[in-house]
């Protein structure tokens, strides 16, 4: 299940992502060169906002597992010695995305004697390559050895006869252009021929696809994980490859669609090894399809006796296709083996898209039952979703939202069509002469890169922004978060919620590759643009931080009220709402009264229960009821913000009105409270609620 080049399905579900290969010289052996001392970066390049800016955050979400891969491949040519016994290390580990680039010091250790210095550029994808470009002229113009890997490269030297302008202007520029993959042996001859100054301007081993059977694995960097919000978090690589044709996809280009496997003991071994070391206890299994791996069974039984005998917590989630459901005990092992989300890219509700798409595995038919089975077994299920296919319309494209609700799926993601390179699309395209955006820092599946035949200019993206509102807005997520989840699956819908929509509403970006509080620095923009001024700059920066500060106070209110309305009730509040059901006769009746009528009502049914003997002054649940029950700030059974919202508007309407005598002051002082009180246990709930899932 490939569906387009983002963080989750395409950078982090490819292979080492780095796309590094390395011709062979001969069997790996001593190398001899004068250097003392190998300073060695490994750069994942971040992209560019519309106004030229460095896309960068304080915290980054996810870690990238083309430099996990990157780094566990260079320590395992360190501890080998292959390029000499006294050759001092440096590996560095830099995510553009949530780390600063160190030029300045990076060109100081190159100066220094005996130090040989490699900037590699690894993963790159074609939203990234402007980027890339940016940082790999800057470091050749101090003279240092730069390389370039990563799907963009690969995509176009696996799908076209020719390099295209942008890579033949960084070979000219003395950068090393590498396609295909690092394992095999052939990232040890890279840096070997770096080591010895005879790097070849490009390398080309698409066709030379190496075992990974036995591969070095992705290696965590502790201090490097520290810069993203969820530090037990991992990724791995169980397989690669994908036997599909989709028309969109480029890892069946440069990955290839026979599918190779890790050793499973290994990979057991692996995972053990960085809980007990690294305490990582969630991962994301970076395969395009896992339910294909030929040692699936397999792998979910050990992991099951991981959790299950060696008392591990470990969790999962999972790329699948919409098939998954029917591999005979595929779903029930996988709940049991600790998966919490599976993603699944069902990418159209119409067949005849999927059709010209050549995703003929997809079936419409069965996509409820698909979300269904998954589940029953309370694994959620994320569905990706394609906007954009010829067929499309705005119209369509509304109604399909609407369709893919119904499934009741926790979580979506949308993305717009884009031909990206490397795959079989972007090739006809350019055989057919279509039209298509030249730059490609758009080609990121959420711009607009080509005419579409059904929607005019705009209306295409008007559409698909439609979408995450429809699919994230208040209604749909009370609906998700309202039917029976386990706790830790409510929580973790929560903070998907969380992520989401402060990507949509606040960063204004794909979530995919969005992170948390984004940093913009003056100097950082794009090549071709110009740099501000710090007078301009600091007018500008201060007007995106207060849109960020409201625009995060009103998302914060707006997950308030979906708490308020799903949250789960203690045992005290469900024997309440029990009484008062019996009182009023009606379960549902008691959620359409006034304030001041539930509040009664609350009394009357804490006294029932306490003549009945049910809870007694005395002890603690008592104790709590009874207070409660003259507490005009108790939660109690609050689920809506609206009176609380219908207030502040009168409020707010008076004030400009200049009626400030109209005011009621004493509601004003208790509403106040109340809402300070609602958003404390709000923010305790999740504070609590990260606790738990950090630990379970």
């Amino acid at each position: 299940m490939q569906i387009r080049e983002n963080p989750i399905t395409s950078e982090l579900g490819r292979a080492s992502g780095a796309s590094f290969e390395a011709q062979g010289e001969g069997p790996a052996g001593t190398c001899s060169h004068k250097y003392k001392r190998l300073c060695l970066y490994l750069i994942k390049p971040s992209k560019y906002d519309d106004e030229g800016y460095l896309i960068r955050y304080w915290k980054g979400v996810l870690p990238s597992n083309t430099l996990s891969c990157l780094n566990g491949l260079s320590e395992d040519v360190r501890e080998r010695e292959v390029l000499g016994k006294d050759l001092a290390w440096d590996i560095t580990l830099i995510d553009d995305t949530v780390q600063k680039i160190p030029y300045r010091k990076i060109a100081r250790k190159d100066r220094q004697a005996g130090t040989k210095t490699v900037i590699c550029l690894v993963g790159v994808q074609s939203n990234q390559f402007p980027r890339a470009s940016d940082i790999a002229i800057k470091f050749r113009k101090a003279g240092i050895d730069v390389l370039i890997g990563g799907f963009h490269v690969s995509g176009i030297m696996a799908t076209l006869p020719d390099l295209s302008p942008e890579l033949v202007t960084l070979k000219n520029a003395g950068v090393i252009l590498v396609a295909g993959e690092a394992e095999g042996g052939h990232w040890e001859r890279l840096l070997r021929d770096a080591m010895q100054g005879r790097l070849r301007p490009v390398y080309n081993f698409l066709n030379d696809i190496p075992d990974i059977s036995k591969a070095p694995f992705p290696r965590i960097n502790p201090k490097h994980q520290k810069h993203y919000a969820l530090e037990h978090f991992g990724t791995l690589d169980c397989g690669r490859g994908c036997p599909f044709g989709c028309s969109f996809c480029t890892v069946i280009n440069v990955q290839g669609r026979k599918m190779r496997f890790r050793d499973v003991d290994l990979l057991i071994q692996r995972i053990r090894e960085d809980y007990r070391r690294h305490n990582i206890s969630h991962y994301f299994f970076t395969d395009d399809n896992f339910c294909r791996h030929k040692n699936w069974e397999t792998i979910l039984d050990r992991l099951i006796e991981l959790k299950e005998k060696e008392g591990i917590p470990f969790h999962f989630m999972m790329q699948l296709d919409t098939q998954a459901h029917t591999v005979p005990n595929f779903v029930e092992k996988a709940a049991r083996a600790g998966c919490r989300q599976v993603f699944i890219g069902i990418e159209s509700l119409n067949q005849e898209n999927l059709k010209a798409a050549k995703k003929n595995q997809n079936d419409i038919e069965n996509f409820k039952k698909l979300v269904d089975s998954f589940h029953e077994v309370d694994v959620v299920c994320h569905l990706a979703y394609i906007i954009g296919f010829p067929l499309d319309t705005a119209e369509s494209v509304r109604q399909d939202v609407e369709k893919l609700m119904s499934f009741g799926a926790g979580q979506a993601s949308f993305f717009m069509m884009t031909p990206l390179p490397g795959s079989m699309d972007y090739k006809n395209a350019l055989e057919k002469g279509m039209l298509l955006d030249a730059d490609l820092n758009n080609y990121d599946t959420f711009h607009e890169t080509h005419r579409h035949p059904r929607m005019k200019p705009g209306e295409w993206l008007a559409a698909y922004e439609a979408a995450w509102q429809t699919f994230y807005s208040t209604e749909n997520m009370r609906r998700i978060l309202a039917r029976d989840l386990k706790g830790d699956n409510y929580w973790g819908i929560f903070s998907n919620f969380m992520w989401y929509k402060n990507s949509i509403d606040v960063e204004g970006g794909h979530p995919m590759i969005c992170g948390f509080f984004r940093l913009k620095g003056r100097l950082e923009r794009r090549s071709g643009y110009p740099i501000e001024d710090r007078w301009t700059y600091f007018k500008r920066r201060c007007s995106d931080i207060l849109r960020a500060m409201r625009g995060r106070w009103k998302l914060a209110l707006e997950l308030e009220e979906v708490w308020l309305a799903t949250r789960r009730r203690g045992p005290l509040e469900q024997k309440v709402i029990a009484e008062i059901a019996r009182l009023t006769q009606c379960a549902k009746e008691w959620r359409d009264l006034r304030v001041s009528e539930l509040q009664n009502l609350y009394r009357k049914a804490a006294a029932s229960l306490e003549k009945k003997g049910v809870y007694r002054f005395r002890t603690p649940s008592g104790f709590r009821l009874w207070l409660d029950k003259w507490n005009i700030f108790s939660l109690r059974l609050t689920f809506t913000r609206a009176p609380l919202q219908h207030f502040w508007e009168n409020v707010g309407s008076a004030w400009k009105r200049g009626n400030i005598w109209g005011i009621n002051y004493i509601r004003l002082f208790f509403a106040t409270v109340e809402e300070s009180v609602l958003f404390v246990r709000f923010l305790l709930s999740i504070l609590i609620s990260g606790i738990f899932l950090r630990k379970h």
